[in-house]
């Protein structure tokens, strides 16, 4: 039996046959078919198997940085407020001449212009409810300052001028970090660490090796609480003008900056 150009001879012999005689067979169509499909499945089990060998598999450790320091600005609000004045002119009219005293007297303290702030301002009509009749009563103003302070020192230095200068509406006294940028990037490198540190526990504890970061998050902040003053603190004496309490010390503490961090590590 011989090939040639892609067909097949068959000799029959003569014993067979009186004369000889060729028959040429042609491949079955479904036999190219046949070929392309087991080709193809294996390829496509190549890739599956392909795929399967390059699932990553990932750890997420969460670290935390935590910095204490002495703040170093005060944030001061307090204000005033009319009362009960016959016409919106009178109640605008005290609330000016009062709030010009008090910032005049903060500023006397060793507050700089730059440093007070309106937090806000109000004009409403004052009224009263008499027998389901409403009866007015005139106006009454409200303005509030939020001050700050850049010397602690002179926190009650600056209360007590202010009080005496016809302040009258209670508040609170806050502390903060005037610039808390290098205290983040302290914390941050300690929670990095101290992530990194975990994720290189727990890979041993799994037997594995730790791999390249793959995916990081960060969360930052201040723990710490402003201290309200007591309504009584700011009264003046006979509600307006005259002099008031000498406001008490004011320790500022410690105030801790923190940054949380999550990263994920790929495992081997």
């Amino acid at each position: 039996m011989k090939e040639m150009y892609g067909r097949m001879l068959l000799v029959i012999p003569p014993p067979l046959l009186m004369e000889e005689k060729a028959l040429y067979l042609k491949p079955p169509v479904w036999l190219p078919l046949l070929v392309a499909l087991v080709a193809g499945s294996m390829y496509v089990v190549g890739k599956y198997v392909e795929t399967r060998h390059m699932t990553q598999f990932t750890i997420s450790v969460q670290g935390q940085g935590t910095v204490n320091a002495v703040p170093d600005i005060a944030t001061l609000n307090f204000g005033v407020q009319t009362g009960r004045q016959k016409t919106a002119d009178g109640a605008m009219k005290m609330l000016t001449d009062n709030m010009t005293s008090v910032i005049e007297a903060v500023k006397a303290a060793g507050v700089e212009e730059k440093d007070i702030t309106t937090q806000y301002l109000s004009l409403n009509p004052a009224y009263d409810w008499n027998d389901g009749r409403r009866v007015d009563q005139g106006f009454e103003a409200n303005q509030s300052l939020m001050v700050k302070v850049r010397d602690l020192e002179k926190i009650s230095a600056v209360l007590d001028a202010a009080v005496r200068a016809g302040a009258n509406q209670a508040g609170s006294v806050g502390f903060t970090i005037d610039d808390p940028e290098e205290l983040k990037a302290q914390a941050r490198e300690d929670a990095i660490a101290d992530a990194k540190m975990k994720a290189e526990k727990l890979a041993g504890d799994l037997g594995v090796r730790l791999g390249r970061m793959q995916g990081f998050w960060e969360e930052s902040g201040y723990v710490g609480s402003p201290m309200m003053m007591r309504a009584e603190a700011m009264d003046m004496a006979g509600g307006y003008g005259g002099g008031g309490p000498i406001a008490p010390p004011v320790p500022a503490g410690e105030q801790e900056v923190s940054v949380s961090v999550n990263i994920t590590y790929r495992i081997w």
